[in-house]
């Protein structure tokens, strides 16, 4: 797992300063002739764990999948540690250090965990490393270590949820994406997802969360940004959003 030394968590109330890990410029992503990202910009600096919220179709899971070059955009900049992301396949987005965890999980369900966890190394080749991470996954998510040999699909959309993750981390990224997390999940293991990616973060790896469940996101979250309807409608300091009246009215249920 990457543990860089540039990447201590961000201070409560203050955001970092420096260069950004990632940085989102303007980006306008369609699906056919249907615009999903309409100018976004966003950035990630080392150490953050940076939250998109918003609700369903707000463009979130694009902005993330555009990120990872599953989409591309249409117009607009991604720069990942200075360089150019747009046009980059999928695969070598990976082998530069992003890897996600994407919605609904999409575990393997017919192989073990622990092959599962395998694959999320696919493109690495450092066995020392590998398997050190692979310890590090079990120890952030126990439940793996009990289940090491079961098939993923038997598992509690909990576990897969863990699994999801782990298998991300796997490929030692230097920013790990996450789609949804809470989807699904009983309010226990809403918090136990959240308080984990917290330690991930700590253990060195900078986060950027998409998130329907908001009040979740903003409580882990150092900075947050507001998606509505393909735009950026709001950003600032995620504790600080807490307070923020609108946002607890749009998003909070308040």
């Amino acid at each position: 797992m990457s543990t860089p030394t540039d990447a201590a968590p961000a201070q409560p109330g203050v955001r970092k300063s420096g260069e950004d890990l990632l940085t989102i410029e303007d980006i306008h992503v369609y699906y056919g002739n249907i615009a999903a990202v309409k100018g976004v910009s966003i950035s990630v600096k080392p150490g953050e764990i940076v939250t998109l919220i918003g609700s369903n179709g707000a463009g979130k899971s694009t902005t993330l999948r555009t990120v990872s070059g599953l989409l591309r955009p249409r117009t607009g900049k991604i720069t990942f540690q200075g360089e150019s992301l747009v046009g980059v396949p999928g695969h070598k987005v990976v082998s530069k250090g992003i890897c996600q965890s994407p919605e609904g999980r999409r575990i393997f369900p017919k192989m073990s965990v622990e092959e599962n966890l395998e694959l999320g190394a696919f493109l690495r080749n450092d066995k020392a490393g590998i398997a050190a991470d692979k310890e590090r996954v079990l120890d952030l998510f126990p439940r793996l270590k009990e289940r090491i040999a079961q098939k993923a699909g038997t598992m509690s959309g909990g576990e897969q949820q863990m699994l999801a993750v782990g298998r991300a981390l796997m490929g030692s990224p230097k920013l790990l994406l996450l789609d949804e997390p809470s989807m699904g999940l009983a309010p226990v293991l809403v918090d136990l997802i959240f308080d984990t990616i917290r330690t991930i973060r700590d253990q060195g790896t900078t986060v950027l969360v998409v998130e329907q469940n908001a009040l979740a996101a903003l409580r882990i979250g150092d900075y947050a940004y507001v998606l509505e309807s393909g735009h950026l409608k709001q950003e600032g300091i995620a504790r600080e959003m807490l307070k923020d009246d609108s946002i607890v009215k749009a998003y909070l249920g308040g």
